[in-house]
């Protein structure tokens, strides 16, 4: 094909910036006749099928074994060894079941999370109707190259990207790619080559709904090259993130097993230089390690996150990634977006100008349910005919239709703006069926981008007619010589006045339409523009908005309280957007800070990143401004949420820290890279699953303050019995028997604490903090010192007694050992109040865990069977004393220690006693 060579120079041309015959000419196309089928086979060769390229994912295999590749699976993999090297079959078995099972569920819990590509793919495929060598065609859309010309109408998927060649009426749905709310019309003149997407009325994108009208377009992308396709290029180059729960944990599981296998090497040493047979050190470093390593964590994290998983599901919110369950809860900012999240996703007209007066509608959506007032007050809508009127001549110069379902819902065929004309106008009382009947459409002039309005002609034979038009404020204005006052009298206009009223309903936010009429003669029966272009009488201005949903502005409330930044990302026009934000609240009182995609776009990265911290609505906001937003907030620290639904939302969705996709409206894109799905689409949810969020939280911090200090407890035994050289105050396979026992007796049921009162009214976490804070460190020393000192104060008082073996004195201090795991697990209960503060018995999980542990622990100590397993043997009355006293004592010292703590902490903080300790510990 001649000179078909400069095809592939076209890629970076701002077509939209191109006259019609222009792009054609470039494209090599006649838009008359179309390409031939070799020019189609040359250029299938040079560009490909017209469909999205599937990235390479890992094997399921590899998949599964990457769940082992964390340091937290390493400590017990090791630990699995280590007692399967001791000849401890059962005991390896049981912590590598653990183990395995733990991969499992993350594995299933992660599969197929990278099908985002596939679901892009599937959204494009499509027939399309072309034309080629002369002749109309259906072909699938996969076989589009860029040349061809493409047909469209109503209903139609736009197959590929296209530079719009004509038009009639033509409108697309394009919320799904750029986030605009209502159907774009759209036109063929160039456009300003600095147009952001959104604001390119003469493209059509591949992947979005012919709503309305008629157009004809050639095509300038195909496959990966169309905006659809850059997309999922973005999604594609999107790393998936440690969460900050993930990071934490492999953070705190990389020290404990530096910690742990350094002290196996420090005591195996000390052991040689004093003169002790070196497998004798060995057999007693191995002890040091099972002891200390937390066999029942993974279990615990695994089960707590899937309680939270369980109870979200409860409250609307399906959790895909397990980690996300934790992520939500230490969220500091959720950037949402506008349409169908924070809004009802149903126009509504909710101000009407007529007569000289400003009426309030009330209700939202397209229910019927709402009134019509003036000053506060119903309205007695007869009493005005202005208001009549422009009730009226927005039912009848309409094309849309309200369709009720089987259950009641209420859906529109047509456009939504329309649709909202019609509820308003059901509001006052009109039927459209009766106004239809008393008068009949005629003719009609359909919406053009070129014209900006619509008319109607309607009347009956051998009656005067009347024409109805309506239309953007500015255009009709131009056309009305009077308007129509309250008392449906013709009088001379205030263009200015009109004018100045409907600028002031846009800075609310609202689309404002404008309504006028024309009267005709009897034998009067065509329309044609020349019969609105002059002479026109004003009835009135509607102006309509996406209302927000009622439970989103208490939503955002709670999030404020909570210290969680609302921000929303939105495609749509940035007075609609600010509109909403001040009506949710988004600015807690304060002025709005709203920037536009054309304002960020001027922005380097340091001033995007001050832009993102200060600004609390971003509007007309492009797929890849959106990425940008989401990494500036991260890089200054915060823990993002990004909710969405439509496939320009996908990418920041991925990026985000916790990715939340709308389970009805939302596409498979963004279902596929979310971590979590809405199934009612509703922003509330997103408070309830934070609070989830923060008490999943809270209790696995409870768990892990409860075991590192028993745990610790147990290694600083063993350490200084090694190092002075001493007999053994338990045994490795006591050990065991401790750590797992009580870990899923009572560590456990830390899980199943309910959440505390003031969990909403605490700042986020800070990203940053380690598991291993200060105040943990120092609760861990002190548990342990006190398990050390009633340890070897029983061991010896047990030893020096005379008649008492050495299996009797170990099986008291095993059992001193449960015991002050048993009352530090009331101290646990809480990072701040007392157990009684909280409710002695408010987790019955709690109090039944205590006595299994217990009736165990009578069975470890007196039955003949486990005594031969275990090595143990039956204690003394008088040592059960001793072992309730140790219990009490830590008790009382633990809630000392807390009280004084918090008593510290709390002038230095304006938060909740709680909060600071539970929400900003250091």
């Amino acid at each position: 094909m001649s000179g078909s060579s400069s095809l592939d120079d076209t890629v970076q041309v701002d077509w939209h910036a191109l006259a019609p015959d222009a792009a054609a000419k470039l494209l090599q196309s006649n838009p008359s006749i179309g390409l031939t089928m070799g020019e189609v086979g040359d250029r299938m060769q040079r560009f490909g099928a017209n469909q999205m390229t599937a990235q390479k994912r890992p094997s399921e295999l590899i998949r599964f074994v990457l769940q082992f590749h964390q340091p937290l699976m390493y400590i017990l993999l090791i630990s699995t060894v280590i007692t399967a090297g001791m000849g401890k079959w059962v005991d390896a078995s049981v912590i590598f079941g653990v183990v395995f099972i733990n991969a499992i569920v993350g594995y299933l819990q992660e599969a197929k999370a990278e099908k985002a590509i596939e679901a892009l793919a599937n959204m494009v495929v499509t027939e399309a109707t072309v034309r080629r060598g002369g002749e109309k065609l259906r072909i699938v859309s996969v076989q589009l190259v860029p040349g061809d010309v493409v047909l469209l109408q109503s209903g139609d998927r736009v197959p590929a990207d296209l530079r719009l060649l004509q038009q009639r009426s033509l409108q697309i749905e394009e919320a799904a790619l750029t986030g605009e709310s209502v159907p774009v019309a759209k036109q063929t003149d160039p456009l300003p080559s600095e147009a952001i997407l959104a604001d390119r009325t003469n493209l059509a994108f591949a992947g979005t709904m012919v709503s309305a009208g008629q157009g004809e377009g050639v095509v300038i992308a195909t496959g990966d090259r169309t905006a659809m396709g850059r997309i999922a290029g973005l999604i594609s180059l999107v790393e998936d993130l440690q969460t900050p729960f993930t990071r934490k944990i492999a953070q705190f599981s990389r020290r404990l097993l530096y910690v742990i296998l350094g002290l196996a090497v420090l005591i195996f040493i000390a052991g040689i230089l004093r003169g002790t047979p070196w497998p004798e050190m060995l057999i007693a470093a191995i002890a040091l390690a099972v002891g200390a390593i937390p066999e029942g964590l993974p279990a615990v994290v695994t089960i707590t996150l899937a309680i939270g998983v369980l109870r979200m599901a409860r409250r609307h919110a399906i959790i895909r990634k397990l980690p996300a369950v934790e992520t939500l809860g230490s969220t500091t900012v959720i950037c949402s977006d506008k349409t169908g999240t924070l809004t009802q996703n149903q126009m509504t007209v909710q101000e009407i100008h007529a007569g000289g007066r400003l009426y309030h509608v009330t209700g939202s959506g397209y229910e019927m349910d709402g009134k019509i007032h003036f000053k506060h007050a119903p309205v007695i809508v007869g009493e005005n005919v202005a208001l009549i009127e422009t009730l009226g001549a927005g039912l009848l110069c309409n094309d849309s239709r309200l369709v009720v379902d089987a259950s009641g819902h209420t859906t529109v065929q047509g456009d939504p703006t329309e649709a909202a004309l019609i509820v308003a106008a059901q509001k006052a009382g009109l039927s459209e069926q009766e106004l239809s009947r008393s008068w009949p459409r005629i003719q009609t002039i359909p919406f053009e981008s070129e014209y900006r309005y619509m008319a109607t002609l309607h009347g009956n034979d051998a009656e005067p007619k009347m024409i109805y038009i309506k239309g953007a404020v500015e255009v009709l204005l131009e056309k009305c010589t009077q308007a129509l006052n309250e008392a449906g009298e013709v009088a001379p206009m205030d263009k200015a006045l009109v004018l100045g009223e409907a600028e002031e309903m846009a800075t609310r936010g609202l689309r404002v339409l404008a309504f006028a009429r024309r009267p005709m003669a009897p034998d009067h029966c065509c329309l044609e523009h020349e019969h609105v272009a002059a002479g026109l009488t004003l009835l009135g201005l509607q102006g309509k908005l996406d209302p927000p949903r009622p439970e989103v502005i208490k939503a955002v409330a709670k999030c404020r309280a909570a210290g969680i930044n609302v921000k929303m990302i939105t495609g749509d026009h940035v007075l609609t957007a600010k509109a909403i934000a001040s009506q949710i609240g988004l600015g807690g009182g304060t002025a709005i800070i709203a920037l536009t995609g054309r304002e960020l776009e001027a922005l380097d990265d340091e001033d995007l990143a001050d832009a993102a911290e200060n600004a609390t609505v971003f509007a007309r906001v492009a797929p890849e401004q959106k990425l940008r937003l989401i990494k500036a907030l991260q890089g200054r620290g915060h823990v993002v949420a990004m909710t969405g639904d439509g496939v320009n939302d996908a990418p920041a969705l991925k990026q985000a820290d916790i990715g939340v996709a709308m389970g009805i409206t939302g596409t498979d894109v963004t279902k596929g890279v979310a971590d979590m799905i809405l199934t009612d689409d509703n922003f509330a949810s997103i408070e309830a699953a934070v609070e989830e969020g923060r008490g999943v939280f809270d209790n696995l911090s409870k768990f892990i303050l409860w075991i590192l200090p028993t745990n610790g407890g147990v290694a600083l035994i063993l350490l200084v019995a090694i190092i002075a050289g001493i007999t053994l105050p338990m045994l490795p396979t006591q050990l065991l028997w401790l750590n797992l026992v009580t870990a899923l007796l009572l560590g456990l049921t830390l899980v199943f604490e309910p959440k505390e009162s003031d969990i909403m009214q605490r700042p986020p976490r800070d990203p940053k903090e380690p598991l291993l804070t200060r105040s943990l460190l120092m609760r861990t020393a002190l548990v342990s010192l006190i398990s050390l000192a009633g340890a070897f104060g029983l061991f010896a008082w047990e030893k020096g007694i005379e008649g008492t073996n050495l299996d009797e004195a170990r099986t008291a201090v095993v059992n001193v050992i449960v015991m002050v795991q048993t009352f530090y697990l009331l101290n646990c209960r809480s990072r701040s109040h007392s157990m009684f503060f909280i409710g002695a018995f408010s987790n019955p999980w709690l109090v039944a865990g205590i006595a299994s542990t217990w009736l165990v622990q009578i069975a470890f100590t007196y039955s003949p069977v486990l005594n031969r397993l275990f090595h143990t043997a039956p204690v003394r009355a008088e040592a059960w004393a001793y072992i309730v006293s140790i219990g009490i004592f830590t008790f009382a010292v633990v809630e000392l220690e807390k009280w004084l703590y918090c008593r510290a902490r709390r002038p230095l903080k304006n938060y909740p006693a709680d909060a600071s300790v539970a929400g900003r510990s250091d």
